[in-house]
């Protein structure tokens, strides 16, 4: 069995703890917290003191982005493997500091999971088989930054060139139902800031970037994804396309999803089909996971997999500062109302991704 210290005690890895203890296949042997609690697993205040007791795989970060650099090139420095929280460096020049440091160990991966989710990755190998033709454009408002432009990036097949990016905000009441830790009881209208953006990766790729604050939390936003094609278009969970020169139809994503009414199988997400053909198939039937945890459990299998040489690299570091350096050019165009282009950088021409 794979095993890997927790660097982080917060929310995020305790929902790595959770999984890796159902998974069973991936372990955390211990976790690495500045201050001592308890856990089901041993806890240590330093990385050192961790090594010394335990054998371990790689090292997973689940830290503030401030520190997430400096605990990344530690771990590399000592000849770890590192999984990445995101995003893998705070601004830009954290990014260009942390590649100089570790980007050709080729140690570093970055856990971003939305891609791994299941209807993102149904929408995915859809796109792939090529029934909307060439993917030109990909419009996404759901989830914030990173997140959002790593599924645009996949989906519209963009690589790590230079893009030209357009930003505006827009600012507007919204109540505010549900948070992190649950619902809210709150039913006040709060000023509630809208980012739109415009991504031009050249050779008529596109992407639009929407993102509404508290977002992916926000029940009253509906999530939206659409790809357009060549030849057809992909919207949440339905096609259209041409059967042959005369003939349009509509068909749409279905998700098998167990446990309503008199299923008695329980509660359980099992494949998403686009007519008869399977695009995706949960991997874990029988924990009942939600989509997140699915798409955690992925990355740390597919992580553990790599790190014993058993299969390809999950999201290399080069492909996460990809990510956060166009998130960043969104914040900046907003914030200065220009049209802002990212640049070359040493990760751009990275090869292993």
């Amino acid at each position: 069995m794979t095993t890997f210290a927790l660097i982080g005690a917060g929310w995020r890895a305790q929902m790595f703890l959770k999984v890796a203890r159902e998974l069973g296949t991936v372990r955390c042997g211990g976790v690495v917290a500045r201050t001592p609690r308890r856990l089901d697993v041993p806890v240590f205040t330093s990385l050192d003191a961790c090594l010394r007791e335990l054998g371990i795989d790689f090292v997973l970060t689940a830290t503030p982005r401030s520190v997430t650099p400096l605990l990344i090139t530690d771990a590399v420095d000592r000849g770890l493997p590192v999984l990445a929280e995101t995003p893998p460096a705070p601004d830009f020049d954290g990014l260009r500091t942390l590649w100089s440091a570790v980007g050709n160990s080729g140690l570093v991966q970055v856990a971003e999971q939305y891609p791994m989710m299941p209807s993102h990755a149904a929408r995915a190998a859809l796109v792939a088989a090529g029934v909307i033709g060439t993917p030109t454009q990909v419009q996404v408002s759901s989830t914030q930054q990173y997140h959002a432009v790593a599924l645009i990036r996949g989906l519209v097949a963009a690589g790590r060139g230079s893009v030209s990016v357009r930003a505006t905000r827009f600012t507007a009441p919204l109540v505010n139902p549900l948070s992190r830790i649950g619902w809210t009881g709150d039913e006040e209208e709060h000023s509630t800031t809208t980012t739109i953006a415009t991504l031009d990766f050249g050779d008529g790729r596109s992407g639009v970037y929407d993102f509404t604050e508290q977002q992916t939390r926000n029940q009253l936003r509906f999530r939206r994804l659409t790809v357009r094609g060549s030849a057809g278009e992909l919207h949440n969970d339905e096609v259209i396309r041409m059967t042959d020169s005369r003939t349009l139809v509509r068909t749409p994503l279905v998700r098998r999803q167990t446990g309503h009414d008199l299923d008695l199988i329980g509660y359980d997400t099992e494949h998403i089909t686009f007519g008869s053909e399977v695009l995706y198939r949960n991997p874990y039937p029988g924990r009942r996971w939600m989509d997140e945890e699915i798409a955690m459990a992925t990355i740390l299998e597919r992580t553990a997999d790599w790190v014993r040489g058993n299969g390809p690299q999950p999201y290399p570091l080069a492909e996460g500062a990809q990510d956060q350096q166009i998130a960043l050019a969104i914040e900046e165009s907003a914030d200065s109302d220009t049209t802002v282009t990212t640049s070359w950088e040493p990760w751009s021409r990275a090869s292993g991704s």
